[in-house]
Formats: structure tokens, sequence, C-alpha cells
């Protein structure tokens, strides 16, 4: 009997599978569908348990080396294109990386998804949007003026000496470059937004996986753990709407399900329900740390400024609100978790992971 082969429309591409998104990603995907995956990365840490699933075969690959891209983005189906370089502490230290892998380095595997036939799902960032028209016009508490609509919103950028905007400048010139793509090549394309997705394997503690400056959240929680203050840059007023990222997870199966209600849109996931200021961050996450650790100490805050912090040049965007009536109406998704919940389960997972660790040292 002739062996069946699976329909090439089952199959997905990830690349990028081994970061906090993509593993997420495949868990859900081994879980809830039956898919088959192709996962290439150069690290696999974060998805260890699935690498003797039959359905998943990992690549040890660098997406920069497109003969070894080439055959896995050719075999047709869904390429899902998720590796970044995307830490505000690179933005204007390692300028030069952060255009390279995020542009440059990215267009050949635009390119060949277009020439493949492919259905690329390419995930960008809220960053693109820089700041909010409101801002600048001094209206920044007016929240109808500062909502972030995929097809209306202006992308407010600074300077070319805030280097700070080079991740934003570098996203937003891939985007166009996929529109076009769409346009004069046929690409089949979505383009993701997210909007600060949180969630366990979310980033590295210095000195223990990892060197340097996590983002925001990592960076609080190894102050917590290593009973440090928690450091606010320009004290910590700029706001940010945290996403879960199991309720991020369904609306990437669900732009999955949904081809052609998702064939050449822009999606902004994002949770507007879960807006807070950075301090206000700080000041939920010591509480909900006292509550899992018990008889934990005062947690201190100290204010820093941005060029103390992340180096000269760097500017930061004022508010990110997503309008998600795109993703509602389309994909019928909707965010549940609520902020408290997103960083109880984080905060656990992180405690569950690195405290032994710190207890050591």
């Amino acid at each position: 009997m002739k062996k069946s082969v699976p329909d090439k429309n089952d199959s997905i591409t990830i690349i990028g599978c081994g970061g906090f998104i993509g593993s997420h990603l495949i868990d859900r995907l081994l879980a809830a569908t039956s898919r088959r995956i192709t996962g290439i990365d150069l690290a696999s840490d974060k998805i260890t348990r699935h690498l003797g699933n039959e359905r998943l075969t990992f690549k040890k690959i660098d997406m920069h080396d497109i003969a070894s891209v080439r055959p896995y983005v050719e075999q047709g189906g869904t390429v899902m294109l998720l590796a970044a370089l995307c830490n505000p502490a690179l933005y204007n230290t390692r300028t030069i990386d952060v255009i390279d892998v995020n542009c440059i380095g990215t267009i050949p595997l635009v390119k060949m998804a277009a020439e493949a036939g492919a259905r690329l799902v390419y995930f960008s960032t809220s960053e693109v949007y820089g700041r909010t028209a409101a801002s600048l016009a001094g209206r920044g508490d007016d929240v109808e003026q500062c909502l972030l609509r995929e097809d209306q919103s202006p992308f407010i950028l600074g300077p070319v000496q805030a280097q700070r905007w080079s991740y934003a400048c570098a996203k937003q010139l891939i985007e166009r470059y996929i529109f076009a793509c769409g346009r004069e090549r046929g690409l089949n394309y979505t383009i993701v937004r997210p909007f600060n997705f949180i969630g366990p394997r979310m980033d590295f503690i210095p000195g223990i996986d990892g060197e340097g400056t996590p983002r925001v959240l990592a960076c609080f929680l190894s102050a917590l753990m290593r009973g440090e203050p928690l450091k606010l840059v320009d004290g910590g007023r700029n706001r940010r709407c945290f996403t879960y990222i199991n309720d991020a997870i369904d609306a990437c199966v669900k732009l999955l399900e949904r081809p052609e209600a998702a064939k050449n849109q822009v999606f902004n996931i994002g949770n507007p329900a879960n807006e807070t200021t950075i301090a206000g961050l700080a000041r939920l996450m010591i509480r909900l740390w006292r509550r899992q650790v018990p008889g934990a100490g005062q947690a201190a805050v100290e204010e820093v400024s941005a060029a103390r912090f992340y180096g000269p040049g760097y500017e930061d965007s004022d508010r990110r609100i997503p309008d998600i009536s795109k993703a509602r109406k389309a994909l019928g998704w909707e965010p549940e978790t609520g902020l408290e919940t997103a960083l109880e389960v984080t905060i656990k997972a992180y405690i569950d992971q690195y405290r032994p660790t710190l207890r050591k040292e």
C-alpha cells in the first residue's frame, strides 16, 4: 500500500521556535492540533520536552543561513517568522545588529516565502507605532486619542540620534516590504503586532541563563529574587498593556484556522484592559511576590534615568493601547486573562525555575 503523504497545508515551519512565543506556540499546536511542525532555531532549551514528538522536526539552523533554511520554506504550507532581536537594552548599544537581524537579514526569508507560494505569518511589534500623536499634542490622558489602529494610526518615531527607535524602524520597514510583496508578488501574509506578551519562559535572569539587561518583567523579577531595588526608568510613568501568553496563542491558533479572514491583514494582539504604568506594574509585582514568598522583606524601588539604565540615545514610547476590533471581528478572538492573574502565574513559574539556584549564590 502506498504511504500517504501529509497535506502541505497542514505543515507549519516556525523560524524562531525556541523562543518565548515559539515555545508556547509549539506547546499548543502539538497538544490541540494534528499539524506537523518544522522548528528552526539555534536554541531548543525551552522546547526540550517536545523533541521526541514525531510531529515536530527540530533543525538547529541560523535563520540567516539561507541555503539551509530554504528547503523548509519551500516545502510550502505556513511559515511563521518569529525570530528577532527584541531587547530594549540592545536598541542603542548594538544598533547595527538590531537592524541587520530584524530587517536586512529577514528580507531573504520574506522573498523565499513569496517565491515558494507559502503563507507567511510574520510577528512584528507594537513598537512600530512609536509615540502617540496624543502625547505630542499634550493630550496623553485622552484614551480615544491614544488608541492604536492597524490601518490608520501613523508611525511616529524619534530622530536618528535617538537610536532606541532602530528596532521599531527595522520592523516597520519589514512590514512595508511584506505588504509590497503581497501586492506585487502575490505573497499571502498575515502580520501580527504583539502588545507586551508576558508569561512563563519569557526572558532570562542575568547571571543565571543570560547576560545583560532583560526586559522589564525579568528585570523586576531578578531584583525581587535577589532582594535588590526595582529600577524605574524615568520614574516608570510610561504605560503598557500587558497580554498573557495563553491569550496571545489563542489568537495565533485562530488566525491559522481562518486563513481567508487573516489573508493580507495586520492584527494588533493585545489586552487593552491590562493597561498600567511601569511604576504600577512594579507595585503590583511586589504585592504578588510577597503573597507567594512568605516572609519576604519589603521591596524597594529606585528611580533611574533612561540614559543611565540604557545608555545615551534612548527614548521611549509613552503609551500603547491596542484597538483589537479587527481581531475580534475577523478572528473571533478576545483576551480573557487579567493582569494580576497573568503576573501570578508568571511569578510562580520564575520562582520555581530560578529561586533554588539563587539560594545557592
